[in-house]
Order: structure tokens, then sequence, then C-alpha cells
């Protein structure tokens, strides 16, 4: 790491994370060790808030450290189409503008970019210069060597030496926001709070009654959680740790094989992370000095191949965090019930296509605003001819069916869509076919 450049606060939480692996910590969560959350505070019980008072100390931070090699691109997942031929980053920068017009605020955007994103997505941003402030436009999170599962030594890959390494998870945004001056530079210009939030969640907008609500109540940190629903079975849940009653999230990688069945059941563990989430800014600096520069959050053993894209490489271990369990790590901590428009994240093309799709609607200031009502659709593609974009694309070439009355959607075989097709309803589709234009399924 020293001879790659990390910074040395870096270095030692790596150290840290690796005393902890190799003393038998697994970061595993076990459901007997939890009970479900009851009740939490509810955005929609929360007073109206100006936006110029409530965001004048707030600003955006976006997590952009992600590729979109799921999806089979190679580059930043935020430079992806997301919506009407605009980008995940077009419409994150449309969104901001907005809110900085019609407050009247300061709002800065700030990125967290790792060395595989941040020269394309600088370059990206010299086209909104209307963007830029007095603050520089990114900071770049750390990287850390991937482990030899059998001997827990940094892998060795010569056919890709990139792909020896790997982020430490996004709850590397502490230390980062910190070791880069970013965090001092916040605090230089008078902000008090931060949203920090997903790059390819358009939901995730700054919400002015939040920020009123940490400014009065002195809030050190909040997560906005959303009602679990069946599409979100490998989304992160909170829960209440029955030694000491504090709050945890708990990841798929935190969860025994045993425990994979409860850890699916959204009704009993209702509330799920949104990744949404709201710091003070003088209380992290002042937990990050105690700390030596990072926080100590639950050890994730995520086990993976070296190369991702090739299952019969060497088996790894990335030891990450996730920003989210700051929540049981941070006294006083606190989580509140936010609407289904506040989360639309999409890690696969299962979830862009219900985001290109009319289930949601773009409006003139950048909000994504879901059309449908209840839970969202449920899509499932597959795989074998939908998982990579190109693909996806040849598939949908006249873009997104209708999905604002679907309430499932799963396609098997290949299958080819035509314009105007409208799904209603439980659709299911087999192919291989050609759906035609104008076809309406499930009716």
């Amino acid at each position: 790491m020293r001879e790659a450049g990390q910074p040395e606060e870096a270095v030692r939480s790596f150290r840290r994370a690796y005393e902890r692996l190799v003393a038998g910590e697994s970061g595993v969560l076990r459901s007997a060790e939890l009970e479900p959350v009851e009740e939490v505070a509810a955005l929609d019980e929360l007073p109206a808030a100006e936006d110029a008072n409530a965001l004048g100390h707030v600003a955006v931070i976006k997590l952009n450290g992600g590729l979109a090699t799921t999806m089979g691109v190679r580059g930043p997942k935020s430079l992806v189409p997301a919506r009407d031929g605009h980008s995940f980053l077009e419409i994150i920068i449309n969104q901001t503008l907005a809110l900085r017009r019609r407050g009247r605020v300061r709002l800065p955007l700030v990125l967290m970019n790792s060395q595989a994103t941040r020269e394309p997505t600088l370059r990206a941003l010299e086209t909104y210069p209307q963007a830029r402030d007095e603050l520089p436009p990114d900071f770049l999170q750390s990287m850390i060597p991937k482990l030899s599962a059998e001997r827990l030594a940094p892998v060795s890959w010569p056919a890709a030496p990139a792909l020896e390494w790997c982020p430490p998870g996004h709850g590397d945004v502490y230390g980062a926001l910190r070791r880069s001056g970013m965090l001092g530079a916040l605090l230089e210009r008078g902000y008090r709070h931060a949203m920090i939030s997903n790059a390819d969640n358009l939901g995730a907008t700054p919400e002015p009654r939040v920020a009123a609500l940490l400014a009065a109540e002195r809030i050190p940190f909040l997560m906005e959680v959303v009602l679990g629903t069946e599409a979100d079975r490998k989304g992160g849940h909170i829960a209440r740790r029955r030694v000491d009653g504090r709050l945890v999230l708990r990841e798929t990688a935190q969860t025994p094989p045993e425990d994979e069945e409860s850890f699916r059941d959204h009704e009993r563990w209702r509330y799920y992370n949104t990744n949404n989430l709201w710091v003070d800014l003088r209380v992290l600096a002042d937990t990050l000095e105690r700390f030596g520069g990072a926080l100590e959050l639950p050890l994730i053993v995520n086990r993976k191949t070296v190369d991702p894209r090739d299952p019969a490489s060497t088996p790894v271990i990335q030891l990450e965090s996730a920003m989210g369990a700051a929540i049981g790590s941070i006294p006083d901590a606190r989580a509140m019930l936010v609407p289904r428009s506040r989360f639309a994240p999409v890690k696969t093309t299962d979830d862009l296509l219900v985001v290109r799709s009319d289930a949601y609607q773009l409006t003139s200031d950048g909000r994504m605003r879901p059309s449908f009502d209840g839970p969202g659709p449920v899509v499932t593609l597959d795989k074998d001819f939908y998982k990579l974009l190109p693909d996806f694309e040849q598939r949908f070439p006249a873009g997104a069916p209708s999905l604002r009355r679907c309430r499932r959607f799963e396609v098997e075989g290949d299958v080819t869509f035509g314009a105007g097709v409208v799904a209603v309803g439980e659709v299911r589709v087999a192919g291989p076919r050609h759906v035609p234009d104008g076809e309406v399924l499930g009716r």
C-alpha cells in the first residue's frame, strides 16, 4: 500500500482490519443475536422546512467509485445512460443545480472517486462548469490488496495486476474525507452536515426537512430506511442487537448460510438501508480524531475471485466495511422511514429497466418521481441474455416497456421487445420470441 502511494491512515486502517481477520473475526451477524426494529420516525411526519434555511449548511457527497462491470461496462457506472439519454451524473448535476436555484444555497456537490473512476468522471465534469464551486470536485477512496483466501497474503495476478487491488467498501468514505483534506475544507467553509449517497440512486436528493431536524435536535448520524419489499431481497436491513439494544446494519455478506432464509424475510426485518446517510461533520471530525482517522466499523469478509468475471480464477478475500454500519458506531444515531421515491438504486440491468421505464418520471428539476402505486415492479431478466448492457439494449431497441401497472416482470430466454409494449399485473415472457410493437402483456 505504501509503495502504491496510499496514505498512512489508510494503511493503519487496513492493518487493523487484517489483524481482526487473523484473530478470527468474521463480521457475521446471526439472526439469534438480533431482534427486529419495531418502529422508526417517518419523514412524512416532519414539518415543512425552507430550502434556504435548512440546506444552507449542507454538502452533497456522492459515492462514485463503482465501475459498471456487473453490467459488462468497464467505465464508471455514473456515466451509463440512466434515463432519456442522460447519465446518472448528468441527472445528479441537474438535481443539484435546481436545488441551488430554488433555495439560493451553495450546496456543493463532491464525488468520492476511485482510481478507476477519477479520470473519466473529471473529464465528464468539465462539460458542466456551472456545477463547480470553491471546493475540489472530488476526493479519492483508498485501495487495498485482495488477499489470497488460502494464504491470507496479497494475491498475485500478473495477467492483470490492477485486479490485485480493491476498494475497502464504502465505509472508507469517512476516513477518506479526513485524509484527503475534504472534511477540513467543508468545515472551514461553514458546512455543518453532509448527505452521503450512492451515485446510482437518483432518488437520493437533499431533503430540507431532514436537514432541519438534524440541526434542531443535534443528531450526529441519520440513516434513511424504507419498508422492505421482495425487490430488497439482497439489500441490507437494520436490526437491534439483543445484547445492548443498539441499532446495527446487517448486509448480505454478514449473514451465515443457515440464516439466509431469515435474512430474506422482509416482513420481519422491516426496514432496509437506502444508503442515504446524513452526518454531522463536526461530530465526524471529532470521532475520527479520537480513533486515529478511521471509524471502527464491523468487518465484512467478502469472498470473491481475483477476476470477478472469471469464477475459475484464484479465490480471494476482500476486507470491506459498509458506511451505513456507522449507525452502530456513533452514539445517538437514528433511522428515519422515507418513501420509496427516495430509493431507486441501479445495481443490475433488472433495476435499469425499471428506472428507464414509465414506472418513473424524470421531472425538469431532475427528480425521479414514481408513477406506480404501492411497491414498484419486480423485474427478473434472464442473465444469459440480459446481464450485460450491450445485450440488454439490443433486446430493448425501442426502449423499456410500460411497467407502471406491472407488479412482476419475468423474462426467460431470448426475447426482443418492440416499441410501445405494455406489461400489466404479473407478466412472464418466455423465448425465443419477438414481442411486437404495442402488444399488451399480462392482461
